[in-house]
Parts: C-alpha cells; sequence; structure tokens
C-alpha cells in the first residue's frame, strides 16, 4: 500500500488560464472554492494530503519581461489563508502551505503553523522552500539571494529554531483547572533563548501546544544540500527522479541520509511527482499525449519561461538551433532541475532538448486507462520499495474527477491505497504504514 497527494504546482493560483477544461477561471480567480471542492474529492479520495506551492515573485526572467507571465496567468495568493478554509470543509486530509525560509522569521512561521494547527485540528503542514530567484530576495529588501548551499544551511538552523519555540511549551504546561484558577502552569514554559548563526529569537510562543506539536515538515530537494535537509528534518519529501531507477536510487539515498542523521528511515516518506493521462481507453490516453505533445512543440515559450524561472538564465537568448551551453552547476536556482535537463540535452539543440524539459518533471510516464495507469503504479511502487505518488496535474475539475472519481477507486480496489483514515492526525496518518 503506498500514500497519494496532489501537488498544486502554483498555489493557491489561477490554472489551465483560457483552456478547454478550465472551467470558470475567467470569474473565479481568487476564488477559493475550487479549491475547497478539491480537497473534498481528495478526502473522499484517500488521499493522505493535498500541498500548495508558493512563490513571492511575478516571474520576469524570460525575456526580461512580465508578459509572458501575465499572458498565462502565473499568480499566486498567499496560501496560509486558503488552509483554514479547506480544514473546515474536510476532517481527515492533511494540508500542506508552502513557507520560504529565508523570508519567514522562525517566530512567526512557529506561531502561524501552530495556530493554523489548532484551526485544523492537526492536520496541517509546512512545506519548507529556500526560493530560489534573485528578485524574490529583493522583495523582501535584500539586494541579490544567498547563496545555493547557504540557503539550505540556514533552512537546516531555521528549523532548529522553529523546533526551539514549539518546545517552549510542555505538552502537559496547559492545566485549565477552573477550581484553583490556574491557566498553564508555569514551570512547564520556558523561553526557547534559541541564538545560531543566522537566526535569533527569545520565545516563549504566546499560543498553547497544538495538536501535533510539530506540523508536518515537507520538503522537496534534488541537489546534495537539498537531499540532506529533507533527510534530516522531513516528514515527507516530494520528488521528481524520472525512471524506476532513478526513483529507487532517490529514495534509498534520502533512507541513508535519514539514517546518518539519526532518524527512522520509514519516518522519511518520499512521493514521486507524476502526471497521469487519463481516458477511457489506452488508446484514447495515447491519442491525448499525443496532443499535448504537440502542443508543447507548437508552443516552445512555455517550457523556456518554466526554465528560465527555475534556473534564472533567460533562455530566450539561446538559439533554439544551437547546443546550449553547458550551465551544470552554474545556477543558483534548483540546481537539480537545471543539471537534470543538462543531461537531457547533451549533444542536442536548445529545441530538440525542450521536450526533456517536460519529462524531468514526472518521474514515471502513467498513460491509459485507470486500470492499466494503476497497474503500472503498483509495478513501479513494488520495484522502487514506496512510498507513494505526487499527482502534478493542474488543478482543473476534470483532472480531479478523473483522479479522484477514476483513478482513486481502481487504486483502492487493488488494495493500493487506503480505503479510509486510521487516525485523526495528518502526521498519524502519514505514519500509519
Amino acid at each position: 500500500m503506498f500514500h497519494m497527494a496532489w501537488f498544486l504546482g502554483y498555489g493557491f493560483g489561477a490554472y489551465a488560464w483560457n483552456q478547454q477544461w478550465s472551467g470558470n477561471v475567467g470569474k473565479d480567480v481568487a476564488n477559493p472554492q475550487l479549491f475547497i471542492d478539491m480537497a473534498t474529492s481528495l478526502e473522499r479520495a484517500g488521499f493522505d494530503y493535498m500541498m500548495l506551492e508558493d512563490s513571492s515573485v511575478l516571474p520576469d526572467v524570460l525575456g526580461g519581461s512580465f508578459e509572458h507571465a501575465l499572458r498565462v496567468g502565473t499568480v499566486r495568493h498567499d496560501p496560509m489563508p486558503l488552509v483554514p478554509l479547506l480544514a473546515a470543509a474536510t476532517e481527515k486530509l492533511g494540508i500542506i502551505a508552502t513557507a520560504a525560509t529565508p523570508f519567514y522569521p522562525p517566530f512567526l512561521a512557529a506561531r502561524l503553523m501552530n495556530t493554523l494547527d489548532h484551526l485544523s485540528h492537526g492536520r496541517v503542514g509546512i512545506n519548507l522552500v529556500t526560493a530560489s530567484p534573485h528578485a524574490a530576495a529583493q522583495n523582501y529588501g535584500y539586494d541579490q539571494h544567498f547563496e545555493h548551499d547557504l540557503r539550505y544551511e540556514m533552512a537546516d538552523e531555521w528549523v532548529q529554531a522553529v523546533k526551539a519555540l514549539w518546545d517552549s511549551w510542555d505538552a502537559d504546561a496547559l492545566v485549565l483547572d477552573e477550581a484553583s484558577g490556574v491557566f498553564a502552569d508555569s514551570s512547564k514554559v520556558r523561553h526557547a533563548n534559541f541564538e545560531g548563526q543566522f537566526y535569533k529569537t527569545r520565545g516563549p510562543l504566546n499560543t498553547v501546544p497544538s495538536p501535533q506539536h510539530y506540523p508536518v515538515i515537507c520538503q522537496a530537494g534534488g541537489s546534495p544540500a537539498g537531499r540532506d535537509l529533507g533527510a534530516k528534518n522531513a516528514d515527507t519529501l516530494i520528488a521528481t527522479a524520472p525512471g524506476v531507477d532513478r526513483m529507487k536510487e532517490y529514495r534509498d539515498d534520502i533512507r541513508r541520509r535519514a539514517a546518518g542523521f539519526g532518524r527512522d528511515a520509514d519516518d522519511a516518506k518520499v512521493l514521486f511527482l507524476v502526471s497521469p493521462i487519463l481516458a477511457d481507453t489506452d488508446a484514447e490516453a495515447h491519442e491525448k499525449k499525443a496532443r499535448m505533445d504537440e502542443a508543447g512543440r507548437e508552443n516552445v515559450k512555455v517550457d523556456l519561461a518554466a526554465l528560465s524561472y527555475a534556473s534564472g538564465f533567460d533562455f530566450s537568448k539561446f538559439d533554439l538551433d544551437e547546443p546550449l551551453p553547458d550551465l551544470t552547476g552554474r545556477s543558483n536556482g534548483h540546481q537539480s532541475v537545471v543539471d537534470a535537463f543538462m543531461k537531457q540535452a547533451t549533444g542536442k539543440t536548445l529545441r530538440e532538448a525542450l521536450p526533456a524539459q517536460r519529462l524531468t518533471s514526472n518521474s514515471v510516464e502513467l498513460i491509459g486507462t485507470p486500470a492499466t495507469v494503476a497497474a503500472k503504479m503498483d509495478e513501479v511502487m513494488q520495484e522502487v520499495g514506496g512510498d507513494g505518488f505526487l499527482i502534478g496535474l493542474p488543478v482543473t475539475r476534470k483532472n480531479i474527477t478523473e483522479v479522484c472519481d477514476g483513478l482513486a477507486p481502481e487504486l483502492r480496489r487493488r488494495g493500493l491505497i487506503r480505503d479510509g483514515y486510521e487516525h485523526d492526525t495528518f502526521r498519524e496518518n502519514l505514519l500509519a504504514f
């Protein structure tokens, strides 16, 4: 049995703008109802969690302009205020929102997540990102972003600071004894007095201990520094590793690193990003894939924009019909994304290599009927060893229905995903198997 989750690639944003199955997106931008409907569907389907990505920039790397981002609707609203709305509509589903560690002071993050854990009755998680664009850092008052590996070093200390604040109240500090008039035991509340190289916070929190004490920590890291951060601190890791061999290598590596940090490797659940293409017959699904590939070839700007955002390099400056220069290890952005793309691009022109950009964001191809895709997912997980899959499709009601009412029931019939939730809190359900 394996876990299932959904990666909302634009967080609380707009999806499939002006496309055939985008629904009422033209009038529903910033309206939470689509995401509320999604949450209830995911819970009905037995998903462990939904993860809301976030970013603090309107992308302008491609061509040095906002033009492409605004044409396709690349906007993201703050996901944190959405969490209580999603929690109110569900009972068991885990809800993860993203926070950029360089821009969230530890006290603010610790207090916010503690509060959201109360509001969700123990079902909240935080996705740790270090951010990549210089523009994001400039929005928070820096001249440019911190160096790649330094960001991860800072993030590790950030987690220590936040946990010190969560630990500033003992679990049994809350007394609530009306007879004696004692609200909390002062001997069980203390200053955090955390002082590291990058962060300093006094504490204690002025909030009571939350249901999970530590909200679930999620992280996605492909570089060595990112893998260390996740293996040391994350309860669930989201990963893209094209092909079964790389998936297995990634999971085995994370488990080795987790054990090296003194953790039980089973406590770090790795979920792999996939974008299943579903249809009533296998032939129809492959025809659908062919149409999607053709659309990608006709609109290379989408891939160029994605690469530019991830890397910090303006890919519009490179000739589409010339080989790319080697950019391996030169990006201060998502190094693992850039390096994976460069491996695929060796000996190719940029135009020839661009389809590989889409492949590197999909761990394994899943094409066919729900039964065909479910069988493939079973085969892959048996070889990889766990722990599950992360759906990365755009958030449209068509995609939600195909996955939650087509694929998920087939997975459940095969005994591959949960048929109900054993526990009340997100962490307990995540660690149930």
